[in-house]
């Protein structure tokens, strides 16, 4: 009988003995940022162009913004999204609970 080393684990553990947990964390907290952003954007009747503009940035910035797989994302970039679309920003974390929230 083989014994699977796996059994009995979680995803977070799997992810950590890979060595990517962190990336794919960070790969879920952008997703639901660029939904949030998205969202917004929709209800405002706003593009990516009308964005950049409000922004005073790029549509190359915009694009980043609102690439999920780019994690690399600054702050600054957020809040002046946020400001742009009349939203504001609560990051929330739970100290080794692996919930994170960005409202």
């Amino acid at each position: 009988m083989t014994q699977h080393r796996h059994i009995g684990s979680t995803l977070d553990d799997l992810l950590e003995s890979d060595g990517t947990l962190e990336q794919a964390e960070a790969e879920a907290l952008k997703r639901v940022i660029v939904w949030q952003i998205q969202q917004a954007m929709e209800h405002a009747g706003v593009n990516k162009t009308q964005l950049a503009k409000r922004m005073h940035t790029s549509r190359t910035v915009v694009n980043r913004l609102l690439d999920e797989k780019d994690t690399g994302v600054t702050i600054t970039t957020l809040v002046k999204a946020g400001r742009a679309l009349g939203m504001s920003w609560t990051l929330e974390a739970g100290e080794g609970t692996g919930s994170y929230q960005a409202a």
